[in-house]
């Protein structure tokens, strides 16, 4: 290699390792803004209000210091069917370890009660309106995708989202180290 070519692969590796640092700082002062806005988002969750199959109104605030794996989802949705069975397997095997799934349906009382006892889900199944549109935009779900999941940890900070569905092994993984 000719010394002009030296000079060229040093400065090249110079300019990379700049815009490396330059990209690792924005990573840190990304997650330094993450970290205090996931707490935020997690409030909000808490604090919406949602109706059950009952028709009384509850909010999430009822499970905070759980882990608490918020799933928005529709009867109608494909990806929200292949979903749910694991969610219930999840629910029976770390809900005495502090897991609790609640699930959000934006769809009709109705076919939800319904879909509700096929599944057998054993977990809490609230109704959501127009405003959890809003709520999965401001919790990052800008789309509106179904089915759309949240994890918060115990102290209560936003600590993943997923837009689509879950598999089980993604989401053993996501768990395993909150519980």
């Amino acid at each position: 290699m000719t010394r002009r070519g030296v000079i060229g692969l040093v400065a090249l590796v110079a300019a990379a390792s700049a815009a490396g640092g330059y990209a690792v700082r924005r990573l840190w002062v990304s997650a330094d803004a993450d970290q205090s806005n996931a707490r935020g988002r997690a409030d909000a969750v808490f604090a919406a209000r949602f109706v059950n199959l009952s028709g009384s109104t509850e909010t999430l605030e009822q499970w905070r210091g759980r882990v608490v794996v918020v799933n928005f989802w529709a009867t109608w949705c494909a990806p929200c069917r292949e979903e749910i069975p694991v969610f219930i397997r999840m629910q029976n095997r770390y809900g005495a370890r502090g897991l609790q799934f609640v699930g959000i349906a934006i769809d009709r009382r109705e076919p939800v009660s319904a879909f509700q006892r096929e599944f057998g889900m054993n977990y809490p199944v609230l109704l959501g309106g127009l405003e959890t549109m809003e709520l999965m935009r401001s919790t990052g779900n800008r789309s509106g995708v179904l089915p759309y999941t949240l994890v918060i940890d115990r102290a209560g900070r936003l600590a993943s989202q997923t837009l689509g569905g879950l598999k089980e092994d993604r989401l053993e993984a996501l768990l395993a180290p909150l519980l």
